[in-house]
């Protein structure tokens, strides 16, 4: 009888597993990549972070400095309304005394929706910055970014500097302590003009939505 040979066996050894600790490192790694994939980037690859926005960390710098031009101005306090009723006259023979000398309640322009201790604050943050732009030769928006800084007023707080012609306009976002209070200026030398402006309560500071 003619004896077949064996066929040779074509199946390959399998190849050793891989460590389980190497699979391991693998997936925490795929894991941590997939976790910076969700921050947010820009086309310059740097992380984009919300700007001008109330309620985070305040600088401690800056904070101290509103609380130093505040400090003789009132505690916060939501405005007051005005008054809608009709006014009671006084009992006949009762003569009103009057108890000291009070501001009078503003009943127009952003003032109204400011409280005490904003509005009184504004006049001193206004005064203290028109003073420090009034000789500025040349208001370019470096020079009154520089100005402000050196007045306390931090970076995140400035918004819309620009400059048209000889003038730079620019604004202040000034809210604390639940005020909504912010400021717009336009440097100009000896026709620096800041006034105040309402912010909304909270979130981030719009200059061409000032208002709620």
């Amino acid at each position: 009888m003619r004896r077949i040979p064996a066929l040779a066996s074509t199946v390959a050894p399998s190849p050793p597993r891989r460590p389980r600790l190497a699979l391991a490192v693998t997936a925490l790694a795929v894991l941590a990549l997939a976790a910076c994939g969700t921050e947010k980037t820009n086309a310059g690859g740097e992380q984009t972070k919300p700007a001008g926005a109330v309620g985070g960390q305040p600088d401690p710098a800056f904070t101290a400095m509103l609380d130093d031009v505040a400090r003789s101005c009132p505690p916060s306090a939501p405005p007051e309304p005005m008054p809608t009723g009709p006014v009671m006259p006084l009992p006949t023979g009762v003569v009103e005394i009057p108890t000291g000398v009070e501001p009078i309640a503003p009943t127009a322009g952003p003032e109204v929706e400011l409280n005490a201790r904003d509005r009184c604050a504004s006049n001193l943050h206004e005064e203290r910055i028109a003073q420090a732009l009034w000789d500025v030769v040349d208001p370019t928006p470096t020079k009154v970014r520089a100005i402000l800084n050196d007045l306390g007023y931090v970076d995140e707080r400035i918004h819309d500097l620009k400059q048209s012609g000889a003038t730079t306009r620019f604004f202040l976002d000034l809210r604390d302590k639940g005020g909504r209070l912010c400021l717009e200026g336009s440097a100009a030398g000896e026709e620096t003009v800041v006034d105040k402006c309402v912010a909304p309560t909270s979130g981030p500071f719009t200059p061409g939505e000032r208002k709620e």
